[in-house]
């Protein structure tokens, strides 16, 4: 007589509710993460060109970030399955795809990001220049996810986006914003000279990278695993990113207010952020500029440990599954070689680049790729939601395919955009 073991409902009515004051922690690390100097940067220019007029983009961008990450978080939850996985059901081509973007993107960020954490060290302490400083950083990352577990790195990036949400929400604050004229940017409108560009990048670019592919992973590591986990996975969802809106919102109104207003112009890429914090210490005093600067690398920081930790996780899931390895093998797991060789990866051969310079057929190649992952993103999981690939009940409602659908367009057109560009250094 063979007895029958419990089905996949008891064993979830059995597991125990999640502590109602810890709901909140992988969407925080992967809001975080996505809201790099970068992003604050083009949302500065935004401001300082137009003023109010795009504020409508900066909301419509981080609601549909929590549509993607609340997908990526709803395939892992329901299936019990990696989003890698899920894209090795659609055919190999997602195998070789993602296989060539990681080794390249990790490559070519792991330089970006520890120059983007050196800029605003160098500025506070210039003791060492940008290089050192930013090596410094890469090193106390690696050390930090080499040896700490997940829930070490999910505090310190809520204490770094603490310091982050301070810093640029009290820049705003201290700008006095003219809450008309923000009402009135709320009204979808396209400006001329470029605006579609823009309009683009503050909607499909601002906290979209492959991280966000990334949050089935921190789901796992946070111990929510099961369908019982999705309510508390879409509430840490929707909170993280509506205070990554917030402070979205603040950087367009310090763009808006200190720079359009008075007709400043700040230097592209994250320089930009060092300009501002010299114009906040001329207005406002050295202290201004000190706290904004902290603030900024905080937000370059926390983009820093969150790739080392959440990237790996997925380069460690992407080997095992390519090898065939069992899901239990220490290998592809967390503090596996694979996803330690991965964090060497990111860490020691692009200090290289910060000494010799970025070769241009890398950076151009980084480029497209980097492009194109978040429409892959986008469409993959419109496939996976909408398919057998994931149960019944929890299949894509109308609203989500349309505001997929709308992220997939969206993210297109920036691809496109990009690759038009990169072609065009090439001529």
């Amino acid at each position: 007589m063979s007895v029958e073991g419990p089905t996949g409902a008891q064993v979830a009515a059995a597991e125990p509710s999640p502590p109602k004051w810890r709901v909140i922690g992988p969407g925080l690390v992967v809001a975080a993460t996505g809201v790099g100097a970068a992003d604050l940067v083009a949302t500065l220019v935004a401001g300082s060109k137009y003023g109010y007029a795009l504020l409508w983009c900066a909301v419509l961008g981080c609601l549909m970030k929590i549509v993607l990450v609340e997908g990526a978080g709803r395939y892992s939850l329901a299936t019990g399955r990696t989003i890698f996985e899920g894209w090795q059901s659609l055919g190999r081509w997602t195998t070789w795809y993602f296989g060539i973007y990681v080794v390249i993107w990790g490559f070519v960020y792991g330089s970006a990001a520890m120059a983007g954490t050196g800029l605003p060290l160098h500025s506070l302490l210039p003791v060492l220049d940008v290089k050192w400083w930013g090596i410094l950083s890469g090193l106390l990352g690696l050390l930090l996810v080499w040896f700490g577990r997940y829930s070490v790195v999910e505090k310190v990036c809520a204490v770094l986006v603490g310091l982050m949400f301070v810093a640029m929400v009290g820049a705003a604050a201290l700008t006095v914003p003219n809450l008309p004229d923000m009402a009135g940017g709320l009204v979808p409108t396209i400006p001329g000279d470029g605006g579609i560009i823009y309009v683009l990048s503050l909607a499909g670019g601002v906290g979209g990278t492959i991280t966000l592919a990334a949050y089935g992973y921190w789901l796992r590591e946070k111990g929510w695993v099961t369908p019982r986990h999705m309510r508390v996975m879409r509430i840490d969802n929707a909170v993280a990113y509506t205070v990554t809106g917030i402070f979205v919102v603040a950087t367009l109104i310090v763009g808006a207010e200190l720079l359009y207003s008075a007709n400043v112009a700040i230097s592209t890429g994250e320089k930009g952020l060092l300009d501002l914090g010299e114009v906040l210490e001329d207005r406002y005093g050295r202290w201004a500029g000190t706290v904004f600067l902290v603030g900024f690398w905080a937000a370059a920081m926390s983009s820093l440990i969150g790739v080392w930790n959440g990237v790996s996780l997925m380069f460690a899931d992407f080997v095992a599954r390519a090898r065939h390895l069992p899901p239990d093998d220490p290998d592809g797991l967390h503090g596996g070689r694979y996803y330690r060789g991965y964090i060497l990866w990111l860490t020691f051969p692009p200090m290289a680049m910060m000494f010799l310079g970025q070769p241009v057929g890398l950076i151009l190649a980084y480029g497209v790729l980097g492009a194109f992952f978040m429409p892959f993103l986008a469409v993959t999981l419109l496939w996976l939601l909408n398919t057998d690939r994931t149960p019944a009940q929890w299949h894509n409602k109308l609203w989500s395919n349309v505001a997929m659908t709308l992220c997939a367009l969206t993210f297109v057109a920036l691809a496109a955009n990009e690759l038009w560009n990169q072609l065009a250094k090439l001529g």
